[in-house]
């Protein structure tokens, strides 16, 4: 059972059958993303599963096997220059292009490259940040150079943001004060976002929409809504020798004696019916954060 989702909407990102293979592995595995313009998009995986790999990709700085990439209505392996001018990406790595560089210097260096760079947003994004103008580049601790590099994903105001692992190399106060500068940026400018993670707890409070890569494969594609909707925790007294009913779609399996803590996908009215018709008796049926119902998914559906 999917829920991948139609997903009417006009798309920012399209891949269809999207293949990348690195001698006889196979990071990517006939993906098909589709995001949606102006939303918030997690990518969430373990660390291999292919997500920076797919990020890079559509960029056209990682060259596929097969299938088709479509960025802002653009061809991104024809036109990979124009797609770029389209994007702004913060990599896994922390490290930036020109460590002999201070700040201030760097920033310049980029703006000649982005028509629509903003200087003035430049500042802003830096002061909110604590970035130091005239801190040279090389010298900065890795948190610093995240926070540097947000500033050069977001100050030409790109179409697209790629943010792979942003919060990565920033303590508890940095990532708040990301979110609430990507809040901002959001609010203020028609932007689509696309972000990378494992820890999808740093950003759950900005998504709308989510997908599960596991080892290359996109095995899930929806909204937050229908997400939380059909992920659900079902708890349950069961008597002895009890048979669970057939055709139910569990993704994680627990409890203690005669009693159930089950992950189950599904319509909850229909699952709460067939549980009560095995003889179990349901105690509660609970809703799971964003996090859980993803990480539910990585463990029923690929691997964690």
């Amino acid at each position: 059972m999917t829920m991948t989702s139609t997903m009417t909407e006009t798309l920012a990102v399209e891949t269809a059958g999207l293949v990348k293979r690195y001698g006889s592995t196979t990071a990517l595995n006939g993906v098909d993303l589709r995001v949606p313009e102006q939303a918030v998009y997690v990518l969430v995986g373990p660390n291999g599963a292919g997500k920076s790999t797919l990020l890079r990709s559509l960029m056209n700085v990682v060259r596929t096997d097969g299938g088709t990439i479509v960025v802002s209505g653009l061809d991104a392996r024809a036109q990979g220059p124009e797609v770029r001018a389209r994007i702004g990406y913060v990599p896994e790595t922390h490290e930036l292009s020109h460590p002999w560089m201070r700040v201030g210097r760097l920033f310049e260096h980029f703006a000649r490259y982005y028509r629509t760079w903003d200087d003035a947003y430049a500042t802003h994004i830096a002061r909110v940040l604590s970035i130091r103008l005239d801190a040279k580049c090389g010298a900065m601790s890795k948190g610093e150079r995240r926070r540097v590099q947000l500033v050069l994903a977001l100050a030409h105001r790109p179409a697209l943001l790629l943010l792979d692992e942003p919060g990565d190399g920033l303590d508890h106060v940095g990532r708040e004060r990301v979110l609430e500068l990507l809040s901002g940026h959001i609010s203020d400018s028609p932007t689509t976002v696309l972000v990378s993670t494992h820890r999808i707890y740093e950003v759950e409070r900005l998504v709308d929409h989510v997908g599960v890569l596991s080892s290359g494969v996109l095995v899930e594609q929806t909204t937050r809504d229908e997400l939380q909707r059909r992920v659900r925790r079902y708890r349950a007294d069961v008597p002895e020798g009890w048979a669970p009913p057939t055709g139910l779609d569990v993704l994680r399996r627990g409890g203690l004696g005669r009693s159930i803590d089950w992950t189950v996908v599904g319509d909850e009215r229909a699952i709460a019916v067939a549980l009560t018709q095995s003889g179990a008796i349901v105690r509660e049926v609970a809703s799971l954060s964003l996090d859980d119902a993803a990480t539910a998914l990585l463990i029923g559906r690929g691997d964690a």
